[in-house]
Order: C-alpha cells, then structure tokens, then sequence
C-alpha cells in the first residue's frame, strides 16, 4: 500500500520525523526531477544506534567513536532514510533542497542536491541489504512518482552515479533487479 505526502508541507506521514538543519531552497523553477540512492552506516560498517539521526542534525558526538571526528562538523541530510528493518525516517521536506550530495553531476547537470530527492539507505557497498528496505524503499519511490509530478518520470540512480569516482555507494551488493522488480509488480 501507498505512503501518503502531505502535499502543504512535503512530510510523509508514515514516516518518522527528525527535523534536520540542513537544507535549504530549491531554486527558483527547480522541481525535483531525479532520485539518488545513498548507502550509510555510522560507525561505518555497523548498524542501529543514533548516529545517523545525529549526524543529519548536528548533533554527532565526536567522542562516541574515533571516525566520527573526522566528521564532526559536517552539515550533511537526506530526505528520507530507511533503516535495516525497514523503518522510514523523514529529515528535510520532499520540497527543499536536502544536502546529500557533494560534487555531483547527472546527465550534464552539475548540483544534483538542486534537482534530486536524496533516500539514504543503511547498509555498506559490500553486505545485502534487507528486503523489508527494498519493499519500504519500492513503496517510497512509487509514492514519490505518483504524489510529486515532477517525479513521474524520474530516473533512479546510485550516489556512485552522480560522483563518479568519488563515492561507491549504494555498493555492488545493492541488487537493482531486486528494487526494478518490486516497483514493476506494483506499477
């Protein structure tokens, strides 16, 4: 069954809401055209704990674990997150511009962060990812298309699409067939 957007304020009702700082404005004229594809672990290669929530809000503990100094003070977001047991979790509104994405270029357009809705997976490039996050995230991206017509038609690719040579992730182990089939039996 559909997730369901509150079209005023671009919040998915569903989902859990953790208010982020870091977002901003599209541009003018910029409707969200694309959807990036992230994978995330904090600490990198473990799952659950705050840590994410925490870092999308400023709120990283830099002392919790050693890598994280090296990202302390990051300003970084998503819209959306989806946890290994398939919770959804809700950072910046669908309408704003969320800040996922560094240098980044799709398809001749430099700035994705402008044009794309960012959905952060938790998993690393190289153990599977769950199928309850591939059943949350086929219901998101089906949402998404069918809630925000700029979206109807929108590509979906891996955050090593967009910074080619820079990031990895989603990772070789994240089974596109498995997404692809998914939004085609409900489709």
């Amino acid at each position: 069954h559909m997730l369901s957007i509150d079209s005023a304020d671009g919040l998915i009702r569903e989902a859990r809401q953790v208010t982020s700082p870091n977002f901003d404005d599209r541009p003018p004229g910029c409707a969200p055209n694309l959807i990036v594809i992230h994978g995330i672990s904090l600490p990198p290669g473990q799952f659950g704990g705050p840590w994410i929530d925490q870092l999308f809000t400023n709120a990283l503990d830099s002392d919790a674990h050693p890598y994280f100094r090296e990202i302390v003070g990051m300003r970084v977001s998503a819209h959306l997150l989806i946890r290994r047991d398939g919770e959804l979790v809700q950072y910046v509104p669908l309408s704003k511009r969320a800040w996922h994405s560094g240098e980044s270029c799709y398809a001749g357009r430099n700035r994705c962060n402008d044009f794309s809705v960012g959905i952060e997976v938790e998993g690393i490039d190289n153990a599977v990812y769950t199928d309850a996050q591939y059943k949350q995230l086929a219901r998101a991206i089906i949402t998404l298309k069918l809630a925000i017509p700029s979206l109807k038609h929108a590509p979906i690719v891996g955050h090593c699409d967009i910074a080619n040579g820079r990031k990895t992730d989603p990772g070789p182990s994240f089974d596109w067939h498995q997404l692809h089939a998914l939004l085609k039996s409900s489709g």
